[in-house]
């Protein structure tokens, strides 16, 4: 990604309110896929939620990556 692309991304970052509701959506959704994961036998499926949750958990360093970026 290009330093074009992280400044575009600066706009929704530095708004609280947008970040604030990305990141609750972030742990609500988290919180999910560790319910599913706690009743889940399919191992493929347990692989699945650990990659969802890995990238969910990115997200909130979301605003740190996009100041990186930017620079």
């Amino acid at each position: 990604m290009d330093k074009m692309f992280y400044r575009g991304l600066m706009l929704l970052v530095n708004d609280k309110d947008k970040m604030g509701m990305l990141l609750e959506y972030a742990s609500a959704r988290i919180a999910h896929y560790h319910s599913l994961l706690e009743t889940e036998k399919d191992h493929s499926r347990v692989a699945e939620f650990q990659g969802a949750i890995k990238e969910l958990r990115r997200l909130k360093t979301l605003r740190d990556e996009v100041i990186a970026g930017a620079k």
